[in-house]
């Protein structure tokens, strides 16, 4: 598994999701259960001997490994969902993307104070969607241990926005 270039399961689809957006397709990585189990192991690295108690991930690509992870690490999963998603109560946060702006939501009961929590998605891009996920963690009590990412697009300074969190970044364009 060490010899696994896990960037060779990310494709660049030009033009995604619109003109001038190039689009880091993982499904070839998600296809390959070794690439996936790389993967794994590499997000679970900076994470020995750290205390987590749930696992967040964003809606949708971040649920992929977030899953993984809570798996892994023997915890609760906790998505964040667009608006609309999530049956119960919810807390709703808004943000500005790469290529225009939305909101996130979190159940109101899905984090507790004082839980530790690790915040994944799948890219870092402008950094807006993490920021957001992080004040919702935030306003429900949780501390955010670390964000992680498959991969990182270092061009939009999206690190810029999560300064005091720990950021583990698998690749970066």
């Amino acid at each position: 598994m060490n010899n696994i270039q896990i960037q060779d399961y990310v494709r660049d689809i030009l033009d995604f999701p619109k003109k001038g957006v190039v689009f880091k397709d993982i499904t070839p990585l998600l296809a390959d259960a070794q690439a996936t189990e790389a993967v794994l192991q590499k997000l679970l690295a900076p994470l020995q001997g750290v205390r987590i108690d749930k696992v967040a991930a964003i809606e949708s690509r971040g649920f992929f490994f977030g899953m993984l992870l809570a798996h892994a690490l023997q915890v609760g999963f906790v998505p964040i969902r667009k608006p609309g998603k999530l049956p119960a109560e919810t807390l709703s946060e808004h943000y500005d993307l790469e290529y225009g702006s939305s909101n996130i939501e979190i159940h109101t009961d899905a984090i507790t104070p004082g839980e530790r929590v690790l915040l994944h998605d799948d890219v870092l891009a402008t950094g807006g969607t993490a920021q957001a996920a992080t004040r919702l963690i935030e306003r429900l009590g949780g501390e955010v241990v670390q964000c992680t990412f498959l991969m990182e697009l270092d061009f939009l300074k999206g690190r810029e926005k999560l300064k005091k969190y720990s950021i583990n970044s698998i690749l970066n364009y």
